[in-house]
Parts: structure tokens; C-alpha cells; sequence
């Protein structure tokens, strides 16, 4: 396929974008993906993930990042130390809720949490970060989405992964909040749609109307992880376009 032999070691995959076939048969889908030319996957829920281990090892495939919920039952002890097992290196916590978002109070509250969280992940050699939806860019503070307040308030050391496409439901431009939010950002989630909050409205990479090569040159240095939180197409199908036409872009061969 026309991704074989590219050196793709930027791109991964949430592999929630896949829930069911993971679900059914964890060490297939990863081998899946490792067979279209991937090297890299998020998964999710590593507390849970039986047999997480042994599907990387055995398919190739590293995981940088993940994604698992810390902040709001101060569990980052027990999902560092199970992240550390799968050698995984950033644990995002994936979202807290809308109405934790519009008080500047919950906000920094929010971010106090998770400064102490890296401060424990950081015995297991793992650094901690959060992932943003909609909520915290529809919100504002001082004038400014609450995400961008809210980086204000974290450690040096914490990190952020930039849902892109959930800034652009959110009402702000991914290229200008990934340019204010510089080198903080490690990852952003590189998905595609007409930018509404159906999710069954994204589709593959490259076949939406967010500006893709706009928004990857803005984050030159975060890893681009394809997600689909839903589609109307088939969504493994749809991550092998994503992959496709990402490593087209990232390898100098246009759109």
C-alpha cells in the first residue's frame, strides 16, 4: 500500500478510535496497525488494558502517550506505575467536565491537581499532561479561552495535547491557540470534519475543512495522533486514510 517503507515515526493512533475491535481482539488491531506502516499508538484506560503489554511487544508498536483519567480520583500513582510498565512516557488525562471550566477558582484548582500529579508520576519517570475538548475554549477568562489561562497555571514540566479539531468546534483557530501555546503542546489530535460537535461528522484526515498542513507546521514538534471520535464510515478504514495522506504531507509529497 502506498504507505509501505515511509518512515513514520511522528504519527500514532488513539486507539479509541478503534474501541470495538480493540475490544474484541486487542493484539489483531495491533497488529493491524502495524501492518499499514504505524509505529506508534495511544492507547486508553491502562488500568484496564489485559494484555496490553504483550500486543505492543508483539506487534512492534511503542506508545508514547495515553490517555487515563488521574485528576478527578487522584489515581496518578497507580496510572503511572502502570504506564511506566508498558514504557509508556505521558499520561493525558483525557477531560474534566464543562462546569469546571467557567470559574477561574475550578480552574486553577484543576491545575493545581495535576502540578501535584507530576510531581508523583515524576518517581516513575513519567510527566503527566491534559487533553482538551470543546468546553475549555468555549469558556473564557479574562477575555481568553479558559485553556490557555488554565496553561498559565502549570508546572514547567506538565504538558498539553491539543485536540484540534475540538479547539475548532470550540470557536478558535487550532494554528493561532497552538502558536500561543508553543512548545507545551506534545501532541495534538489530528482529526477532520466540518468542525461541529456531531461526532459522527468527522471523516478522514485531509477530507474535512480544517487546514491540516496549516496546523501541523504550527506544532512542528508534537506528535500527530490520528482520532476519529466516531464516523459514518468505517473508522479503521478511515485511519488508514488519515495515515495515508499524513505521512504524504510529513514526507514532502503534497496533498
Amino acid at each position: 500500500m502506498p504507505t509501505d517503507h515511509i518512515p513514520t515515526d511522528n504519527i500514532s493512533v488513539q486507539l479509541w478510535t478503534l474501541r470495538e475491535l480493540v475490544g474484541d481482539d486487542l493484539p489483531g488491531t495491533l497488529a493491524r496497525l502495524a501492518e499499514v506502516g504505524l509505529t506508534k499508538v495511544e492507547p486508553y484506560r491502562i488500568k484496564d488494558a489485559e494484555g496490553l503489554g504483550d500486543a505492543l511487544k508483539d506487534s512492534g508498536l511503542q506508545a508514547p502517550t495515553t490517555h487515563q483519567v488521574f485528576i478527578r480520583d487522584d489515581s496518578i500513582a497507580d496510572v503511572a506505575a502502570a504506564a511506566a510498565s508498558f514504557g509508556i512516557g505521558t499520561v493525558i488525562d483525557p477531560v474534566v467536565a464543562p462546569e469546571f471550566w467557567t470559574d477561574p477558582a475550578d480552574i486553577r484548582r484543576t491545575a493545581e491537581r495535576l502540578n501535584a500529579a507530576a510531581a508523583v508520576a515524576a518517581r516513575h519517570g513519567v510527566r503527566v499532561g491534559y487533553h482538551n475538548h470543546a468546553h475549555e475554549l468555549l469558556n473564557r477568562v479574562d477575555g481568553r479561552p479558559a485553556l490557555e489561562y488554565f496553561a498559565t497555571l502549570l508546572d514547567p514540566g506538565v504538558v498539553l495535547e491539543v485536540d484540534t479539531y475540538w479547539v475548532a468546534v470550540g470557536g478558535e483557530d487550532p494554528v493561532d491557540i497552538l502558536s500561543r501555546l508553543g512548545d507545551r503542546v506534545v501532541a495534538i489530535h489530528v482529526k477532520d470534519g466540518p468542525a461541529t460537535a456531531e461526532k459522527k461528522d468527522q471523516v478522514p484526515v485531509g477530507e474535512g475543512s480544517l487546514d491540516i498542513p496549516a496546523i501541523l507546521a504550527a506544532a512542528p514538534q508534537a506528535l500527530r495522533v490520528i482520532e476519529l471520535d466516531d464516523s459514518r464510515m468505517d473508522r479503521f478504514d478511515a485511519v488508514v486514510q488519515s495515515f495515508a495522506y499524513l505521512s504524504r504531507l510529513e514526507h514532502g509529497g503534497g496533498q
